[in-house]
């Protein structure tokens, strides 16, 4: 692949122009490799990568690395998640050669949510960078060679190994005041050097709208691949605590009106997932999607499916 930066399907399908699919799989509170095997089951030929979470809501699970690797070897892509929540620049650097060591391609920084929401709310914060300097720090490593400190890293202008090689993503939330941060903040990770973009769960398609025109104007959408977030709604309970208590969530009194009306949630949620889907296919800007099905993981191949997107492209 000519001057791939890390040479995954993901990166080849995005250059490609194809509009990708991700989905989201949570490693497991405990060592139970069937919880991770039936989800690679659920997402396999579904989606083009999987997002490997890194202790998702500050609770302690397997391993991002760890269960990327066991994932890839069950054929399907990982995107492996580093937060900065959990560990200074010498663990983060570490890992990510640990992480390239075993063949993984592709990784998602962010900060991290607050350890205070977790089963650890005394655990000690690190954040030792933000998730802005973790972009350039990776950055750095794939394409100086160099570790955050400028020191070499040693062989790796080597013809033979060019390790290591990364495609970088980031999170963005187009929800929060005023509009014009929010792209600002999404202009700094791509300045930063950011390759993809996954958003937060949407539910408000005229504000998303809006921060894509803002994006587009700026031509970011040149510069970078954002795949529109969708989170599938199981019932209006666990939608009017995603609107309360879920921060960056902003969902719209239309909504939650729509699902008080449906006679069945779950079949509303899949429904409403496959419109915003075939909007954001129309969307100038949009790349992609990213289904985060919160442990509902055989809910995603029949909303991929309905919204036209099967089989997945070749990503050879």
């Amino acid at each position: 692949m000519k001057n791939s930066k890390a040479g995954s399907r993901l990166e080849k399908l995005l250059d490609r122009g194809e509009f990708v699919v991700t989905a989201e799989l949570g490693p497991p509170k405990s060592v139970d490799r069937e919880v991770i095997d039936s989800k690679v089951e659920a997402l396999r030929d579904a989606v083009d990568a999987v997002n490997i979470t890194d202790n998702q809501t500050a609770i302690v699970r397997v391993s991002s690395i760890s269960t990327g690797i066991y994932v890839a070897e069950k054929g399907l892509e990982p995107i492996f998640q580093v937060t900065c929540r959990d560990r200074n620049r010498l663990a983060i650097q570490a890992d990510l050669l640990g992480a390239c060591l075993n063949g993984l391609k592709n990784v998602l920084c962010l900060t991290g949510d607050h350890q205070s929401f977790g089963n650890h709310p005394q655990a000690k914060q690190v954040y030792d960078i933000d998730s802005i300097q973790l972009i350039k720090m990776v950055k750095d490593m794939r394409d100086e060679k160099i570790f955050q400190c400028g020191e070499e890293i040693r062989n790796s202008k080597k013809a033979e190994i060019r390790e290591p090689r990364f495609l970088i993503g980031a999170a963005a939330n187009p929800f929060a005041d005023p509009l014009e941060w929010r792209v600002n903040r999404l202009e700094k990770k791509v300045n930063a050097g950011v390759d993809f973009i996954q958003t937060q769960c949407i539910y408000d398609m005229e504000r998303f709208e809006q921060w894509m025109e803002e994006v587009v104007s700026r031509g970011l959408h040149e510069k970078v691949k954002i795949l529109a977030g969708v989170t599938p709604i199981r019932s209006l309970g666990m939608l009017r605590y995603m609107r309360d208590s879920v921060a960056g969530v902003r969902i719209p009194d239309s909504v939650i009106k729509r699902f008080e009306d449906a006679e069945n949630a779950r079949e509303e949620g899949i429904n409403f997932c496959v419109e915003q889907i075939k909007r954001f296919r129309k969307m100038k800007g949009v790349a992609g999607v990213h289904i985060m099905a919160i442990e509902w993981e055989n809910a995603v191949r029949g909303i991929v499916e309905s919204a036209d997107l099967l089989p997945r492209p070749n990503g050879v």
